[in-house]
């Protein structure tokens, strides 16, 4: 059977179809970077104008990172949200993801802050989670002073983001840290498994991000170690971490890696709030010039975390 594809996706699908297919894995990683983040800059020069962008620096984990804070309004303390790059933990930046973190900022109506984590394969796991957590630390100990008000933050992330959100609320939770009031986790890959549903109907890479793909970002990030409850945070227990807005792509291959994460927080009381998109690809929101229901869902994802924030209630259960 045709899977239904959202008219404002085909036109994207199709140019992307008509597109030399790109043999990431078969090229020097730093040739892969140019023309993943040259791809970006189409989609980056089409984002919102209407919120204001800072360049800063945040300690990393290893060194210095380059991060970068947008907001909506030039006023007021606003709440924040860190925001967790996606990219297969082999690519993205604060310029890759600019749309989707413009647009939660709208929805938020918050400060988001992105930072440059390092990149796998040259620094496998568990460096990109320890400087997530480092961006975290430095944001909440006055590096945002005047510019957010950090007693009020929720965390959130794409793709692979969302999987270094997550196993940061978990390593946040095994040390006796405060967890963020809320978390956006959106079309994330939680664990390296291949047998579920969606990867068998949408991982050949006729809807763009494949399951070959994802096997050889699985390899980057572990870089030969077995998967753990952190690198692979599917199986952990997540009793006590915050509500949470759960977004997945009816044709992405991660699909199910969503739908799953969200029978394991109701077997473990965790609130939240899962919304599949139908016709949609994985990586839809940095689309979102183009295609209106990734506006509208990451506008509705920064509605979710802006009622946290704020203390309103909202229908997760």
């Amino acid at each position: 059977m045709t899977p239904f594809i959202d008219p404002d996706m085909l036109p994207i699908l199709e140019e992307m179809r008509a597109a030399p297919p790109v043999d990431y894995a078969g090229m020097p990683i730093a040739d892969a970077r140019r023309i993943f983040d040259t791809g970006a800059a189409y989609w980056r020069a089409l984002s919102p104008v209407n919120v204001l962008a800072e360049d800063l620096t945040l300690p990393g984990a290893s060194g210095p990172m380059r991060a970068r804070l947008y907001r909506p309004s030039a006023t007021g303390t606003l709440p924040l949200v860190v925001y967790v790059h996606g990219g297969g933990w082999t690519f993205g930046s604060v310029d890759s993801h600019e749309n989707e973190m413009r647009y939660l900022a709208l929805g938020a109506n918050a400060a988001v802050l992105g930072f440059d984590y390092r990149l796998a394969p040259e620094a496998p796991f568990p460096a990109p989670l320890d400087d997530t957590l480092a961006a975290i630390a430095a944001a909440r100990s006055g590096r945002l002073a005047g510019k957010a008000d950090t007693t009020r933050w929720a965390i959130a992330g794409d793709s692979a983001g969302a999987h270094l959100a997550l196993a940061a609320m978990l390593s946040a939770r095994a040390a006796g840290d405060d967890l963020p009031v809320a978390a956006g986790l959106l079309y994330g890959c939680y664990a390296p498994r291949f047998d579920n549903e969606s990867n068998a109907l949408f991982g050949g890479g006729d809807f763009g991000l494949s399951n070959a793909r994802m096997r050889w970002y699985w390899a980057n990030l572990l870089g030969g170690a077995a998967p753990g409850l952190l690198s692979a945070p599917l199986d952990a227990d997540f009793a006590g971490l915050p509500p949470a807005y759960l977004l997945a792509a009816g044709l992405d291959p991660l699909r199910d890696d969503t739908l799953q994460l969200a029978e394991r927080f109701a077997t473990a009381g965790v609130a939240h709030e899962l919304v599949t998109v139908p016709g949609v690809i994985h990586g839809f929101l940095g689309r979102a010039a183009r295609l209106p229901a990734a506006q509208r869902d990451a506008l509705d994802a920064g509605a979710f975390l802006s009622a946290k924030l704020n203390g309103r209630t909202n229908n997760g259960t």
